[in-house]
């Protein structure tokens, strides 16, 4: 890696696996966006490989988005949706999909007829006990490698990370753009 150093800042010249050239202002550190997708995709590559060795092989990781957050008792859609931060058209997407696939059906919302639950079917319910056990044998491998003091500390931060980009994506605060509009200070 080539540097090129001034008083105020760091160029830095790197080349990709197919000898493109990335020049910029990069830290020497992953940012919080690299690093939450290096996480999300190594869990999920691990957690959907161990579902399709127990039998779950029909199923591929954007069905997180439904599978993640149902519940036994059933869960809307729109709920689906702000939970997951999906937009609803994806979760009706996923859900038409995991409901042909044998993992979820449509049932009438008891405390209003008008609207539909998405509960699991049986094999949506040895799904989600299988996808738990996993998530479990995963989060306790990582605690044994930090040490459980540690690692709660981690997902403490997490959550509260999470929490802050969330309130700051609905607050218009993640552009990077001013509150005022394009250009506006």
């Amino acid at each position: 890696m080539a540097e090129r150093r001034t008083t105020s800042t760091t160029t830095s010249t790197t080349t990709t696996g197919t000898g493109a050239a990335l020049t910029g202002h990069q830290s020497a550190e992953p940012d919080l966006g690299v690093l939450t997708a290096q996480v999300l995709f190594s869990v999920q590559r691990e957690l959907f490989g161990a579902l399709a060795e127990q039998g779950f092989d029909d199923i591929q990781p954007r069905a997180g988005a439904v599978l993640a957050y149902l519940r036994a008792d059933g869960i809307r859609a729109s709920e689906l949706a702000r939970v997951s931060g999906q937009h609803k058209q994806v979760i009706g997407t996923l859900v038409d999909d995991l409901e042909r696939l044998g993992y979820v059906e449509r049932r009438p919302d008891p405390a209003d007829r008008r609207a539909k639950l998405v509960c699991p079917t049986d094999r949506g319910l040895l799904q989600m006990a299988a996808a738990t056990a996993i998530m479990r044998a995963i989060e306790d491998r990582h605690a044994k490698a930090l040490g459980a003091q540690e690692y709660a500390a981690f997902k403490t931060a997490l959550h509260r990370v999470a929490e802050l980009q969330r309130t700051a994506r609905h607050d218009g605060r993640d552009t990077g753009t001013p509150s005022g509009g394009p250009g506006e200070e």
